[in-house]
């Protein structure tokens, strides 16, 4: 006869029965709320119907983006809850703006800047442009904020009215900024870098060589600097009818005006006309209540909705013809990239799908990249001109940035276009490459082994540089220069004589690089559109369509999951998420994956420019 089980063993067992039905049971649970929650997404939540006499409230959070730095799911379950990472995306604001020009029920523009921390000009100006669009169809434009930067300020003044906090700060500084360099340093610690580079502008081994800058990195710096500078303080006098070189005089004389002011940043904004009044936020939120109209569901502000949220009522054109627009931001690698990068292979697929697709009738690729891999850029100038060569135009927008390997992809185009304040040009190449032999030697390590021929070791960083693979790196450098520069007099119909004279590495502005020949039109992303539009014979009734990477595998289920199931925990709960996700992948971060590839391929030459404005 068996013998009954101990106590011990059936305790135990009892206790991992009634362990497993709870794991089961709440998982069950979960589950089914959270089909409950996503059949609310999908059929039961309704907008809140717009109503008129309503205010189109444009607060920017964080950097203004052409796409969003996180992709797949992260990025749907931001976008759902509005505290995801910190980026508001350009064309989304574009869209509610130009559409609310049109739109009865919204009758003013609000524009609350405090939490913008980042955006190259002429991003700010796409956004101005369709705020002056906004203003011609009748409509005021109002701004208010509690500490305007030199960046918000600049698109606070497209307002017909400017309010500052009584308490808050406007403060305009200039341009430019400092690098660091540390060759000293590199040198105590016996690390040496050789900088192979053609063009005699193209300074970005300048840093790890160097104890300055040289004489034409400044020249060229100096330049774009100021001429970027002199068209933003002329905008802003322009639109706040201030007196020529008021801004600048106001910088000089800072100490002394801020000392009869008070010392309140404040009231020499208001006494220096850069603001029209000085308003907290509930006399700022009275204001609006008195020119509109109160918001029912809740009192002490007046009648609003967020453009996120109203661009997302926008409906498209429903012709099948479109323009379609490739973003290419950030770093260029070789192959794939994640977004907020520019990956060689992941472009090019998107060229080629654009081309194929029959409904596409031409191609706008909106630039805002440093550059990167010569190889990435070729992938993707390939593609576009291969394009071009199969009847569909091809017109390229140049963003905030668009050096170096950023103007190599621009080249193969039937029209480029640049705001004014774009950083461009950066015509070159370069090749960077460490060595630590005097580092081991101050540490007492010794090298030796056993090769078949001079360049199987030669590239080993531990070794001092052989005068031989210097030789193969300068004509491999010189080589890649030469390619630039023929591809682009070939596109641009010129010798290559005179794009090399514009080139060697020197960085332009938008509107240097036309005087130059290297930019054919002066304009911005709308432009561009209509320019493409016009050169495929749309109309000007023409359908906008973005081409972007498409979510693989696993990736796309969990974007539909829990984008759905954030959105209904806002709207169908009342409750916020924390921020699952921070926009971390910035400029540093694109550089680090950039350069931290060189140890892998040393041989690797970048056409690449340090060249953002601060």
């Amino acid at each position: 006869m068996p013998s009954r089980p101990g106590f011990l063993r059936r305790f135990f067992g009892g206790l991992w029965s009634l362990l497993d039905f709870t794991r089961r049971f709440v998982l069950n649970v979960l589950f089914l709320l959270l089909l409950v929650f996503l059949w609310f997404a999908w059929f039961g939540t309704e907008r809140a119907e717009l109503k008129g006499n309503t205010a189109l409230v444009l607060a920017l959070r964080g950097n203004l983006v052409e796409q969003y730095t996180a992709g797949s799911y992260q990025s749907a379950i931001a976008d759902a809850i509005g505290d995801g990472p910190r980026e508001t995306r350009l064309r989304d604001v574009l869209t509610a703006v130009d559409a609310a020009a049109k739109d009865e029920r919204i009758t003013r523009l609000v524009l609350v800047l405090d939490d913008l921390d980042g955006g190259g000009t002429p991003s700010l100006r796409e956004v101005g442009a369709a705020i002056e669009r906004f203003k011609a169809s009748g409509k005021p434009v109002v701004a208010w904020g509690t500490n305007y930067d030199q960046r918000r300020y600049f698109l606070a003044s497209y307002a017909n009215e400017i309010y500052l906090h009584p308490e808050g700060s406007l403060l305009l500084r200039g341009l430019g900024g400092y690098r660091a360099y540390y060759k000293d340093v590199l040198d105590k610690l016996g690390v040496s870098f050789v900088s192979i580079q053609a063009g005699k502008f193209k300074n970005l081994g300048e840093p790890l060589t160097r104890t300055g800058p040289s004489a034409e990195a400044v020249e060229a710096e100096q330049s774009w600097l100021n001429d970027v500078w002199a068209s933003w303080t002329a905008d802003i006098e322009k639109r706040r009818k201030l007196p020529e070189r008021g801004v600048a005089r106001l910088i000089d004389d800072l100490p002394q005006r801020l000392s009869s002011a008070g010392g309140s940043f404040a009231q020499l904004a208001l006494r220096e006309k850069l603001v029209d009044g000085l308003k907290t936020r509930d006399e700022f939120r009275a204001l609006q209540i008195e020119r509109g109209a109160p918001l029912e569901e809740r009192a002490g502000t007046f009648r609003q909705v967020a453009f996120n949220e109203y661009a997302s009522q926008v409906k498209e054109s429903s012709r099948s013809e479109a323009v379609g627009v490739i973003v290419a931001q950030g770093e260029i690698l070789d192959g794939d990239a994640p977004p907020g990068l520019v990956g060689g292979r992941t472009t090019a697929e998107l060229v080629r799908r654009a081309r194929d697709d029959k409904d596409i009738k031409a191609i706008v690729l909106r630039v805002d990249s440093p550059g990167g891999t010569l190889l990435g850029s070729e992938l993707i100038r390939h593609e576009l001109d291969l394009t071009r060569k199969a009847g569909k135009p091809v017109v390229v927008s140049m963003g905030d940035v668009a050096a170096s390997g950023g103007y190599w992809i621009s080249s193969a185009s039937d029209e480029i276009l640049a705001d004014p304040m774009t950083i461009t040009g950066s015509i070159g190449v370069v090749l960077v490459l460490p060595n630590f032999d005097k580092t081991l030697d101050k540490l007492g390590i010794n090298m030796a082994g056993s090769t078949t021929t001079w360049l199987a070791g030669a590239l080993d960083p531990r070794r001092p540089l052989d005068p031989r693979l210097k030789q193969v790196l300068e004509a491999s450098v010189n080589d890649g220069y030469r390619r630039f520069i023929t591809r682009v007099a070939q596109s641009r119909k010129t010798e290559v004589e005179k794009v090399d004279a514009v080139g060697q590495g020197r960085v332009w502005s938008g509107r240097q690089a036309k005087e130059r020949g290297l930019v054919d039109t002066l304009g911005g992303l709308r432009a561009a559109l209509d320019s493409a539009a016009q050169r495929a014979k749309l109309g000007d009734d023409y359908r906008v369509t973005y081409l972007e990477r498409e979510p693989r595998g696993i990736d796309r289920y969990l974007s539909l999951l829990f984008g759905q199931f954030a959105r209904v925990m806002v709207m169908q709960l009342g409750v916020e998420l924390p921020e699952v996700i921070t926009a971390w992948r910035r400029q540093v971060a694109g550089e680090l994956r950039l350069f931290g590839e060189a140890h892998i391929d040393p041989l690797r030459a970048y056409a690449y420019c340090f060249c953002r404005l601060p």
